[in-house]
């Protein structure tokens, strides 16, 4: 007589992660195979200009940015693993007879997705959740590029009278994966894509 196994719903989160592992190692090595057989794309990220604008006493950010994936993780997108470009904003503090101290760092976090059914292209804000869709890659990358009245700190979370430089670098991060992921990622140049620090003088 057949007996009926109940799962839990710690048992079904437990499978369900254990199936998302497996897909996305399986995807991995699928790139791995393909792109020992073309000449690879390392992907590359820059920052073309930034500055921070005092808009009632709140410091923004306006930002440009090229981006160009690697062949490795334009091919995960393609195959349904979601990209984060992250953006790092540094506030550091100039001292005249110490080192400069870097007061404030901040990261900023935007999901980059591709729905095959509609074969439209999601770009998400990873904090609020606010979303647009795209019909090409090169639009979603446009839109991730152009960095608009990011809201970075208040006033008045700053050293009065203290000069201060920003630096702001844009990555393509692996935090959200899992761990044995990230080991694998970690000797892939292809998804080490990060800009050199972009620096202005924060104008009070």
């Amino acid at each position: 007589m057949s007996q009926e196994v109940v799962l839990t719903d710690s048992m079904h989160k437990k499978i369900m992660k254990n199936l998302k592992f497996l897909m996305l190692i399986s995807i991995f090595f699928a790139i791995n195979a393909s792109a020992q057989m073309r000449p690879n794309h390392e992907g590359y990220f820059d920052v073309r200009s930034a500055n921070s604008v005092l808009v009632d006493k709140t410091h923004v950010l306006d930002a440009r940015l090229q981006l160009f994936l690697s062949d490795e993780a334009l091919n995960a997108l393609n195959s349904g693993v979601a990209l984060t470009i992250e953006l790092n904003v540094e506030f550091i503090r100039v001292r005249r007879f110490l080192p400069d101290d870097k007061e404030i760092e901040l990261s900023f976090q935007f999901e980059l997705e591709y729905k095959p059914l509609s074969q439209r292209y999601i770009v998400r804000d990873a904090v609020n959740g606010a979303q647009d869709s795209y019909a090409t890659l090169f639009s979603a990358l446009n839109r991730l590029g152009r960095i608009q009245n990011l809201f970075l700190v208040n006033e008045d979370e700053l050293s009065s009278n203290s000069e201060y430089r920003m630096r702001l670098q844009a990555l393509l991060g692996t935090k959200q994966y899992s761990a044995p992921l990230r080991m694998l990622f970690f000797w892939r140049s292809q998804w080490d894509i990060k800009s050199e620090w972009y620096e202005w003088q924060l104008q009070r």
